[in-house]
């Protein structure tokens, strides 16, 4: 049964490795983030989450005109997924695993500002609005854009719509008015670039729970986004050292200080490296 899970996942690890190698405008956010959950939830079955997606934006495109003034058809869409269905924001267990899995989102009618985002813009871009993802530091949100309309929209709050002012309010109130809001904190995200965020989240919370298998299968999923990551790369080689497996860990935590000459925790990265290469010669 253990091996049949493990084949499950390295097939669903390379159904998203396919995935974000595509080009953007190929890239299914909705289901590469479903991927991301299966690997959680076995036997998830990603087409009918990605149906019920479709569904949903369905059943707005029966409520409005999409010939309508773009803020009518974001208060039609609110109107559907916050009153109609109930979706809404979980403030009450921001960390609770649940809210980063797309398919727990959409059962439970509650996640994280990036989760339910994600969902926002997959409804919206089936009825051809042109949403993008904005990751305002600590929160996220989405944005209607084209050459001469911006509308900013909270989805973890309902869908409320922002002004640059409610921004700095928001930062302020996350970051203790240590963060000043500038026009360069609206820069659309890439999908890859939504992903990885969803993906550090994940690896945050496994961290914290100290589930360092799960953690470790974060790390390995953001290197296939990036792979280059000096970052990542540090990070597996530390979970590698918590696991035991000490001579991976060398070899990551070499390749972090060779590849940043300039980090900033390189006495600490240098210091733990010496301690698993001691480890490791006592073994041998």
């Amino acid at each position: 049964m253990q091996r049949e899970r493990e084949e499950e996942i390295q097939q669903i690890r390379s159904q998203f490795a396919g995935m974000v190698a595509r080009s953007e405008e190929q890239v299914d956010l909705a289901e590469a983030t479903l991927l991301i959950a299966a690997e959680e939830y076995p036997h998830l079955d990603i087409g009918e989450y990605l149906d019920r997606i479709r569904r949903m934006a369905d059943r707005v495109k029966d409520r409005v005109s999409l010939e309508l003034d773009p803020l009518k058809l974001v208060e039609g869409l609110n109107d559907y997924l916050f009153k109609e269905e109930g979706f809404r924001g979980n403030s009450e267990d921001y960390y609770d695993l649940k809210n980063s899995f797309l398919n727990e989102v959409i059962d439970r009618r509650k996640g994280i500002p990036i989760s339910l985002s994600i969902l926002y813009m997959e409804i919206a871009w089936r009825l051809e609005l042109p949403l993008v993802g904005v990751g305002l530091p600590g929160h996220f949100i989405v944005k209607y854009e084209t050459a001469d309309r911006e509308i900013l929209i909270d989805p973890f709050h309902r869908g409320v719509l922002l002004s640059e002012e409610d921004c700095q309010r928001t930062l302020d109130r996350i970051y203790a008015e240590k963060i000043a809001f500038h026009r360069g904190l609206l820069t659309p995200m890439t999908k890859r670039s939504i992903l990885d965020r969803t993906l550090n989240n994940l690896k945050g919370i496994y961290l914290h729970r100290k589930d360092l298998p799960r953690a470790l299968g974060v790390v390995e999923r953001l290197l296939l986004i990036h792979p280059v990551s000096p970052t990542e790369l540090r990070d597996r080689g530390l979970i590698y050292g918590q696991m035991n497996k000490t001579p991976q860990a060398i070899a990551d935590l070499r390749g972090y200080l060779e590849a940043v000459k300039e980090a900033d925790d390189r006495e600490a990265i240098g210091k733990h490296l010496r301690h698993l290469q001691m480890r490791q010669a006592s073994r041998n």
